[in-house]
């Protein structure tokens, strides 16, 4: 079985990364990668843009306009748009026309409260039903939704993070004190666009979007909580570290703790539980989430330690998780070893 795939938002970090696991996979066709209609990137050559990506063949970017967008939807089987929030927005009731399975790996279908939206994406949602439909693509926890999905929103990497390290232990937090969520992302989460507050000579280590990132809201509607995320911004490329403390209910032990984690991830590949809190460089460059926490019985507080690459588990590698399960594959066909 081949399955004609495309990518939108081609010559992004993201993007590239996408392609770069696509164009290895065993099931999936590259057929196009596409960006904006005003890109300098249009009708280069992915193997110029990208010369240190070996995988890449004489695919050339072309430039998205209607007629692409038409043809995708009419001709490809499954979709990833790794564009802005807006472009996916507007062109997903199209794309959702055809017979293609779409995977959006923007900010456009996570929140479901279309006023919590606006607010947090300033422009308002239009499409309610849609926001309906479209299944939260947090893999380790959402397989067999993924499995039945059209239309999957791709949790941002900030949020998945979070939410593989505080999932597990959801039940057992002590609900009248709000987890506290610090988390470092490498520059190459803000995007491939040139920009002075991200450029890596200018960037020392700053928190950002206090109390009021975009991700705070997906992570509390999918962790079923509310949190204190305070993002910041360092001086690396890729990769990010959260680390969550939090107060448990009273009477929870170290052992049933140890029995959560276990239970959630024992069985899963790219989720390693670990004695020692994770380093980024462990796991850049791979689809990987390293997790590692301490529980203080007699305070009740636990701190847990995720650490991923944000382009790949955060984005690249989750999208691609999610079109194989979608597509009835095995989950992690075609990952990065």
């Amino acid at each position: 079985m081949t399955l004609k795939t495309c990518v939108f938002g081609a010559s992004g970090y993201a993007g590239i990364e996408l392609i770069s696991m696509l164009q290895q996979h065993p099931q999936f066709s590259l057929c196009a990668a596409y960006v904006s209609q005003h890109s300098a990137d249009d009708g280069v050559l992915l193997r110029d843009l990208y010369p240190r990506y070996p995988y890449l063949d004489d695919l050339t970017l072309q430039a998205a306009g209607p007629e692409q967008i038409a043809d995708a939807a009419q001709n490809m089987d499954v979709i990833f748009l790794a564009t802005p929030h807006e472009f996916s927005h507007d062109v997903i009731p199209q794309l959702l026309a055809g017979k293609a399975k779409v995977m959006d790996l923007s900010g456009a279908f996570r929140i479901k409260n279309a006023t919590v939206f606006e607010q947090f994406y300033g422009f308002p949602h239009l499409h309610a039903g849609l926001l309906e439909q479209a299944v939260y693509g947090l893999t380790d926890w959402h397989q067999d939704a993924i499995a039945q999905a059209n239309l999957v929103a791709v949790p941002g990497c900030y949020p998945t993070a979070s939410l593989l390290a505080l999932k597990p232990v959801v039940n057992m937090l002590d609900s009248s004190v709000r987890p506290v969520i610090n988390a470092t992302s490498g520059v190459s989460g803000a995007g491939r666009k040139a920009a002075l507050k991200t450029s890596l000579c200018e960037v020392s280590l700053q928190a950002y979007g206090v109390l009021g990132h975009r991700h705070l809201p997906e992570i509390e509607s999918w962790l079923g909580a509310e949190v204190i995320f305070t993002p910041h911004l360092g001086n690396f490329k890729r990769g990010i570290l959260a680390t969550v403390t939090a107060k448990l209910k009273s009477g929870v032990s170290e052992s049933d703790v140890q029995q959560a984690f276990e239970q959630a991830y024992a069985a899963n590949t790219q989720v390693r539980l670990s004695k020692d809190f994770p380093k980024v460089d462990d796991v850049a460059h791979t689809a990987r989430c390293d997790i590692a926490w301490k529980y203080q019985v007699s305070s009740g507080y636990i701190v847990i330690s995720s650490a991923i690459d944000n382009l790949l588990k955060g984005a690249a590698a989750q999208a691609l998780q999610c079109a194989n399960l979608a597509c009835g594959l095995d989950k992690n066909s075609g990952l990065p070893l």
